[in-house]
């Protein structure tokens, strides 16, 4: 094994994959970046969430909101989804895993308020059933997925937003997705500033 090799390809395919991303997303993550700093403009809120690795990405994008990225700008209301165990395990436990973000965004969620769903294979349950739960509450979604899109592509209107990686594999969609957060959250930053 050539480790020294094994490393280079992957910082390779980290930048094949993320130039592809720029070509086909760029234009979907500025109009998402809009949407978001509409509607946090209008005193609405964001939910995030996902699993694993996407639930890390769920948390950072809800920090960077409240705290800051970049530039000094006041706190933004975002909510991660993702961090409250005694709440995910008490829903699991009680209903199914499935329903851990949607019984949140029914609790949490108002209208004019955003949903980010993040979902590295577009086929999450859980996610998929939050943005049900969105939708009953007049809520936008900004969807980051990867592949084919899934079901997810597939349950979206046509007010949401699609952040399709256009990718297969799960490492280069975990990667464009953190780049697409923080480029959502620079255009966030500099609204605010």
């Amino acid at each position: 094994m050539d480790i020294d090799k094994l490393v280079a390809e992957q910082f390779s395919g980290s930048i094949d994959a993320k130039q592809q991303a720029a070509a086909a997303m760029s234009a979907n993550i500025a109009r998402a970046a809009a949407l978001i700093c509409d509607r946090l403009e209008a005193g609405n809120k964001i939910l995030a969430c996902g699993n694993g690795g996407s639930a890390a990405d769920a948390q950072h994008f809800s920090a960077e909101l409240l705290n800051r990225f970049e530039t000094e700008r006041r706190p933004l209301p975002a909510v991660a989804l993702t961090t409250d165990t005694s709440t995910l395990t008490a829903i699991a436990n009680d209903y199914s895993f499935a329903e851990i973000f949607a019984k949140q965004v029914s609790a949490l969620g108002s209208r004019h308020d955003l949903l980010l769903a993040i979902s590295t294979s577009g086929n999450s349950d859980n996610v998929l059933a939050a943005i049900r739960s969105a939708h009953e509450r007049d809520m936008q979604v900004v969807a980051m997925t990867g592949r084919d899109g899934g079901l997810i592509a597939a349950a979206l209107r046509d007010k949401d937003i699609e952040l399709r990686v256009p990718h297969d594999r799960t490492a280069r969609i975990q990667e464009v997705h953190l780049l697409t957060i923080h480029a959502l959250c620079a255009v966030v930053d500099a609204h605010f500033a």
